[in-house]
């Protein structure tokens, strides 16, 4: 399934709020090069949740986080998920780079609307099929939420056999449009 595309927030990724004709020509240009290289891939697992103070247990890894814990107040479970639309676009945006830095621009927001909605549209899905109530999604790197986190996600997840997603010693992503987040479920008694 393929989110929906929003043309007004690949405008606003580009720092554009007033596009002018040339503008919208380049973005549909790019957007149309930009469909045969996308691959939307989603993983995910569910998980039992216990927070103390600041302490966010999910059974196979704890964390310290204030500002997740906050986010998962009142949730006994989350959906621990990664998200990905693939290397083609990291291609496009690095062939773009060299010779038209403009289209590079209008490829990096492409492919920032396009991680975004799919992790919308994953929520939202998983919401519609359960019916359950969804706190929003909590990235590592969020808040105090450390960056380190990614090495026991991509673990829980395996997310390179998976969805193909690896993690660099620096701890960033690749394919870049990836995302790894919790959705903390909301218990019946808050719905």
């Amino acid at each position: 399934c393929v989110p929906e595309f929003c043309e007004k927030e690949v405008l606003r990724y580009m720092g554009c709020d007033v596009p002018d004709g040339a503008t919208l020509e380049l973005m549909k240009k790019c957007v149309e090069e930009s469909e045969n290289n996308i691959c939307y891939k989603v993983c995910y697992s569910l998980l039992s949740v216990e927070i103390k103070g600041k302490t966010c247990d999910f059974g196979v890894f704890k964390t310290e986080s204030e500002n997740l814990a906050k986010n998962l107040e009142g949730c006994e479970k989350v959906i621990l998920f990664a998200a990905t639309i693939g290397m083609g676009i990291d291609r496009l945006i690095a062939r773009y780079s060299r010779v038209s830095p403009a289209k590079a621009v209008a490829f990096q927001a492409i492919g920032a609307e396009r991680i975004e909605s799919l992790c919308d549209m994953f929520c939202e899905s998983y919401r519609k099929e359960t019916g359950e109530n969804l706190k929003p999604r909590f990235s590592p790197g969020y808040g105090d939420l450390p960056i380190e986190l990614q090495k026991d996600i991509f673990a829980v997840l395996d997310l390179p056999r998976k969805i193909g997603i690896s993690l660099n010693d620096s701890l960033l992503i690749s394919p870049s449009k990836s995302v790894t987040a919790f959705v903390g479920i909301k218990d019946s008694m808050e719905r």
